[in-house]
C-alpha cells in the first residue's frame, strides 16, 4: 500500500518558496552625501559635506531588520566651502586628521518602523571616538536602475550628534554642540 500523505508531504517541501537571503549593495560614490549642519552664535546655519565615499549594505528585502549597513571616509574629504574653516577644523583644535584618519559607521540593530522606514542603532567612530548613534532612516527607492539595468536602492537619512561627545567640542555653546546630519546615498547592487 502506497501512503499518498507522506509522499505530498516531501512534494510541498521542495515546492515551498525559498525564503529570500539578504543581498550584497555596495554605495554608489557619486550620488552618495553626507550633510552636516550647527548654529553659528545664533547668527547662521553653517554647512559641510562628506561625499564620493564607498560602503556596503546587506539588504534584506523580506526582513529588512535583518539588514545591515557599513561606511567610512577620510575626514580629510570634508568639504566645507571656506579653506580657512576646513583647515580650523583639521587643527589640534577639532579633529587634528592624520592624512588616513577615518569616519566610520557600523550598524547593530535596525528596528523597523513603518512600511519604508526604520531605527538604524549603530557605532560611529569620529575623532577617534566610538558612540552608539540612532538614524531615522527611510527606503526612498527599490528597483532597477533604468540606465545601469541593475537592482538599485536609494536611502535617506537624519540623526543628531553632539560635538563633545567626541571631543570636539570647541566654542560650545555657543556654536552649537548638537550637529544635524543628513544622509541621502544610492546603492548598487555588488557584482
Amino acid at each position: 500500500m502506497i501512503r499518498v500523505a507522506p509522499l505530498a508531504l516531501v512534494a510541498s517541501l521542495f515546492a515551498a518558496p525559498v525564503l529570500a537571503a539578504p543581498e550584497a549593495y555596495v554605495l554608489d560614490p557619486s550620488h552618495s552625501q553626507i550633510l552636516f549642519s550647527y548654529n553659528h552664535l545664533g547668527f547662521s546655519t553653517s554647512y559641510g559635506l562628506f561625499s564620493g565615499f564607498d560602503g556596503k549594505i546587506s539588504y534584506d528585502a523580506a526582513a529588512p531588520a535583518d539588514s545591515s549597513v557599513e561606511v567610512a571616509f577620510p575626514v580629510k574629504s570634508m568639504l566645507t566651502g571656506w579653506q580657512a574653516r576646513f583647515d580650523h577644523f583639521m587643527s589640534p583644535d577639532f579633529f587634528d586628521a592624520a592624512d588616513d584618519e577615518m569616519v566610520s559607521f557600523k550598524s547593530t540593530a535596525i528596528e523597523v518602523t513603518g512600511e519604508k522606514t526604520a531605527k538604524i542603532t549603530g557605532e560611529l567612530t569620529l575623532n577617534g571616538v566610538t558612540k552608539p548613534v540612532v538614524i531615522d532612516a527611510a527606503l526612498t527607492q527599490a528597483m532597477e536602475h533604468p540606465m545601469e539595468k541593475k537592482p538599485w536602492l536609494g536611502f535617506t537619512g537624519a540623526t543628531v550628534v553632539k560635538r563633545s561627545d567626541f571631543n570636539l567640542g570647541m566654542f560650545a555653546p555657543y556654536v552649537s554642540d548638537e550637529v544635524t546630519v543628513q544622509i541621502s546615498i544610492e546603492a548598487m547592487k555588488a557584482e
